[in-house]
């Protein structure tokens, strides 16, 4: 650890607190202030006292703890890492998820899109023709791809997402486009990285082997170059099977590097830098029978055709500064671009062969947020005023491949016969899309009294949208001349939040919040306007469409328990979508109907995080939810539920601490029934995925200071269950199967 020391006279001026300092001399430190301020305050030695600085040794903070967990109680996050969130997660009007390092850690999970879709109210959306095969998030029912961010800003493409260099993930729940602009209809989610610090060099070395040829290595490493200097770097490479469908497969490399600089204690400056790449073959899932999943297929794609690959380069430049009397001034920068290519067969139960998924997309992203934070009072009031702007940049090219020949006959219950062998060809780009926002907002939380605090929000965004497409091919032949589409429009949202508690652990709040989702707003699918691509009409040409506007009601309760380290919170909502640009009878082509739908999801949502006892501590959730379409451009979908939704959903994690070396715990997901069908214009009967609960258990063991073990079982009854369907059935994403893994940690 280091010796770079604290001065206790100035406690904001340090990346530590008084409170947190824990350890060997953690006692000494606090006896001395108590002598001394005892000392101080005894009226026989009134005369004026000259005291040397104290200075107290920075050897208390655990390596690597995770900056915004409640201590003691790693599973319940204390704050969220956005600092525009001003307030703790305790008091924030609005339903916030978040797994903390010690719950993503012990659940053995590795991709963010595990984590996330075993979290109640989401569900997983599937690649196909339409949009990219990547992560895609449905949350509360509503398409969440674009609305991903890391460290608070927008993460450009669609692509396979890694856990190695996450402190915790935070899921606002909820219509959120005051903090993230432009959709969030059902949330967003952000991934905090794991960050430099200058308050102790540690390294971490872990290893991992498991069935399924799992093999899993990381390392994170922080140096305290100098009092004022800070390096850390974090590494990945992992592959494997996927379980029991081998020979699909996964292989992952990546690197996280951070540093700080902070030469003064009101001033610093953080960089990173974050590369990831994969090379795999992409599990298609497998195919449907009288709309049901067939049970005994494995079907796993076609050696010598099938593949996958996802890339991503992303550099964060930004700087934090306390001007004093409680003002503050943050920016940050990013510049970063993704890649993702592919080509993925499935196999057609209706037409005995296969068909193939195959496209590429490029994605270049400049971003920019500015905040001015003034906490004050205002008389007898406390204000805690927020001003920012944003400027985005994100370009977006695709294409495609093509295979000759593209589809050949295979028998999906005998893996060993899938080769193929013939000649694929990358396309040339088919569509540049460019889309520049600015962004303006205003928020402020007011303390009225000790019982009342209020929250209101207000933000501008305007955009510029441009998309040229080449001439191409339509299905049945129909060829497709080239166009250029442009247009601009701007949109207002606001969020208001009033949170009342009298009570010394505990309130109840009421917020109001909404979102705007643009026309070509997702940025994977060109110009297939059912798939969040550009709508146009029905000659073709562009047509204005108005933004989609959502509005959420929420009546929620929240109170920290046990000594603040366990969290209950339970919220009713309503989220209500207006002005739905729908995607008509074929979601391929441009032709929509513009701003003719509606729909509406409402549930109940709760959530209990944190210490239970001094020995268990747990995360659980459960969403109960229903969806119905109001209205439609084909009234045969009114009525009809969303697709690809659960209406009850479920997580609980738990841990228990039977010695001080010795824990073990388990994990249970449940998710009732899914429909297949077209977002937003309601789910089919006849395409139908039934619930499932999934149990995993896992155990650590601390062999000494140095080192630990880990094991983890995942869906110890190999129950066979499907999380996600393509609206025709011909893609069911099926779960894993049952598999173990055994990790070994050594900090040093």
């Amino acid at each position: 650890m280091s010796n770079k020391t604290v001065n206790a006279t100035t406690p904001q001026g340090s990346e530590l607190s008084m409170r947190k300092i824990a350890g060997p001399h953690s006692l000494v430190a606090t006896s001395l202030a108590l002598a001394i301020s005892g000392g101080i305050a005894n009226p026989l030695y009134a005369e004026e006292v000259s005291l040397d600085t104290l200075h107290v040794e920075d050897t208390g903070i655990q390596a690597d703890a995770n900056p915004y967990a409640e201590e003691a109680a790693p599973y319940k996050a204390r704050t969220l890492s956005d600092s525009r969130r001003t307030r703790d997660i305790a008091d924030t009007p609005q339903t916030m998820t978040v797994i903390t390092r010690s719950a993503i850690e012990d659940s053995g999970k590795t991709e963010l899109k595990d984590i996330l879709s075993a979290q109640p109210g989401i569900t997983l959306g599937t690649g196909e023709g339409g949009n990219s095969f990547g992560d895609r998030y449905i949350i509360r029912g509503y398409e969440a791809r674009s609305d991903i961010y890391t460290d608070g800003l927008r993460d450009p493409g669609l692509i396979t997402r890694e856990t190695f260099a996450l402190e915790q993930i935070e899921i606002a729940k909820g219509p959120s486009s005051t903090f993230a602009g432009r959709g969030s209809t059902g949330g967003a989610v952000n991934s905090v990285t794991k960050k430099a610090n200058l308050w102790d060099d540690f390294t971490t070395i872990e290893g991992g082997l498991g069935t399924d040829d799992y093999e899993r290595y990381t390392l994170d490493a922080n140096r305290v170059l100098t009092e004022d200097l800070a390096i850390r770097f974090n590494g990945l490479y992992t592959e494997a099977e996927v379980p029991d469908r081998g020979p699909a497969e996964k292989r992952r490399t990546g690197a996280l590097i951070s540093g700080i600089y902070q030469p003064l204690d009101e001033f610093k400056i953080l960089a990173d830098y974050y590369y990831a790449r994969s090379d795999d073959r992409t599990d298609p899932g497998t195919f449907m029978t009288n709309g049901k999943p067939d049970d005994h297929g494995k079907y796993v794609g076609q050696s010598g055709l099938d593949f996958q690959r996802t890339g991503a380069d992303i550099f964060t430049l930004g700087f934090e500064w306390e001007l004093g009397d409680g003002v503050k001034l943050e920016n940050k920068s990013r510049i970063g671009s993704t890649e993702n290519s592919y080509i993925i067969s499935a196999y057609s139960a209706r037409s005995g062969g296969t068909r193939s998924f195959a496209g590429w997309q490029e994605n270049d992203y400049i971003g920019n947020q500015t905040n001015l934070t003034i906490d004050k009072m205002w008389g007898d009031i406390r204000h805690t005023v927020i001003t920012g702007l944003e400027y985005a940049n994100e370009q977006t090219d695709a294409g495609g491949y093509s295979a000759n020949p593209s589809s050949v006959a295979v028998d999906p219950y005998n893996p060993n016969n899938h080769a193929w062998s013939g000649t694929k060809t990358r396309s040339a780009k088919q569509s540049e899309l460019e889309l520049e926002t600015i962004s303006a907002y205003v928020m402020d939380t007011v303390t009225l009294n000790e019982d009342w605090e209020v929250f209101a929000g207000l933000r501008y965004d305007r955009f510029d949208y441009y998309l040229d497409t080449a001439e191409r091919t339509g299905r049945g032949g129909v060829i497709i001349p080239a166009a250029t589409y442009k247009y601009n429009d701007g949109f207002w949202n606001g969020h208001l939040g009033v949170v009342y508690s009298p009570w010394e652990h505990g309130n109840v709040y009421v917020s109001w919040s909404t979102s705007s989702n643009i026309n070509g707003g997702e940025a994977d699918a060109g110009t297939n306007c059912g798939y969040g691509g550009l709508c146009v009409d029905d000659a073709g040409n562009y047509a204005q469409a108005e933004p989609e506007q959502s509005t959420n009601w929420e009546l929620g309760t929240k109170w920290n328990l046990l000594d603040h380290r366990l969290l209950l919170t339970a919220a009713v909502f309503q989220t209500t979508k207006d002005d739905v640009i729908e995607g008509g009878n074929d979601s391929y082509q441009t032709g929509g109907s513009l701003n003719t739908g509606k729909n509406r999801v409402h549930g109940v949502e709760l959530g209990l995080a944190g210490n239970i006892t001094d020995r268990l501590s747990g995360q659980i959730g459960a969403a109960l939810m229903d969806s119905e379409t109001l209205k439609s451009y084909n009234q045969a979908n009114e009525g009809l539920p969303k697709a690809n939704f659960a209406e009850k959903s479920a997580n609980a994690q738990l841990r228990y601490q039977l010695t001080p070396d010795f824990a073990f715990g388990g994990t249970m997901t449940y998710s009732s029934e899914i429909r297949g069908g077209q977002p937003d214009a309601g789910a089919t009967n006849r395409i139908v995925l039934d619930g499932y609960t999934v149990y995993d258990l896992f155990a650590t063991y601390q062999v000494n200071e140095h080192l630990d073990l880990r094991a983890n079982v995942q869906n110890i009854f190999n129950e066979d269950y499907y999380t996600a369907v393509y609206r025709g059935g011909s893609i069911v994403y099926k779960g894993d199967a049952r598999n173990a893994q055994l990790t070994a940690r050594y900090k040093f």
